[in-house]
């Protein structure tokens, strides 16, 4: 299996790229670069993590074979505006996967706040951290893509990207999604000026059209209880809305879930 290289145009960009096939982390690993004064922006990308990590902490199993990257950037936005890159990063991995797989809305969709689904099965999932050091905004984004294993996940059924392209190497997909990431990036960072809310207008347009279980039943699991309706999308500061029957509930984190055909 050939080592995971970074674009030509990306490295003319100023991208770095630190290639391992295990470790235990990448965010963790690009957090800790950060502390150390590392140069940015750069990817870290593993074939396999020891020690994974999703939302609220939990465990994200990385088996080999499946894509693990996590990309380092320093001073991109101020913190207000920094939930934004989740959103960024969801549509450059549906625009990246659609140009690898052929695949569209509604089989490839976003579910928010932070996954890609094939099928109504999780493809990736996304986790945003980020860190004040002095005043310095450090922003990690990191995502699991499963590409030739399906992760066993107790919350959610599981697809592979090989069920849609068997021959897609790991490469092929880090180049796809890392040159689709600079390019919705850049978008957005022409932006800069506005205040946050005229920022993410254009990117929540973006996000809508890629997005499944719109209009659809859903639950959501909030930490007191879960909470029943029908999804209609997310409002301008990126908070699901949940149509309860009872008026419009705005959730600002929460784990949404679709009932099952």
């Amino acid at each position: 299996m050939s080592d995971v290289i970074l674009p030509v145009s990306l490295r003319e960009k100023g991208y770095r790229l630190v290639w391992q096939a295990e470790t235990g982390s990448t965010n963790e690993d690009a957090m800790q670069a950060a502390r150390e004064g590392a140069e940015t922006p750069c990817w870290y990308v593993a074939r396999q993590q020891q020690a994974g990590r999703g939302r609220h902490g939990r465990q994200w199993l990385s088996p080999a074979g499946n894509l693990y990257a996590s990309l380092l950037l320093k001073n991109p936005c101020s913190m207000v505006e920094a939930p934004q890159l989740g959103f960024v990063t969801g549509i450059a991995l549906y625009d990246a996967l659609k140009t690898l797989t052929g695949a569209q809305v509604p089989d490839l969709a976003l579910k928010w706040p932070n996954d890609v689904l094939f099928n109504g099965q999780k493809l990736v999932g996304l986790l945003l951290e980020s860190q004040c050091m002095g005043d310095q905004v450090h922003i990690v984004i990191g995502c699991g893509i499963n590409v030739s294993h399906r992760p066993d996940n107790p919350q959610y059924p599981v697809a592979m990207l090989h069920d849609l392209n068997p021959d897609l190497s790991l490469s092929d997909v880090f180049s796809a999604f890392s040159l689709s990431f600079d390019h919705v990036l850049s978008v957005w960072q022409e932006t800069r000026g506005l205040s946050a809310i005229e920022r993410f207008h254009p990117i929540r347009e973006l996000w809508l059209e890629r997005a499944g279980g719109i209009g659809k039943s859903a639950s959501v699991n909030l930490p007191n209880g879960k909470i029943n309706g029908s999804f209609i999308g997310i409002d301008a500061l990126g908070r699901l809305e949940l149509d309860t029957g009872n008026g419009i509930k705005l959730i600002d984190a929460g784990d949404l879930f679709f009932p099952k055909a």
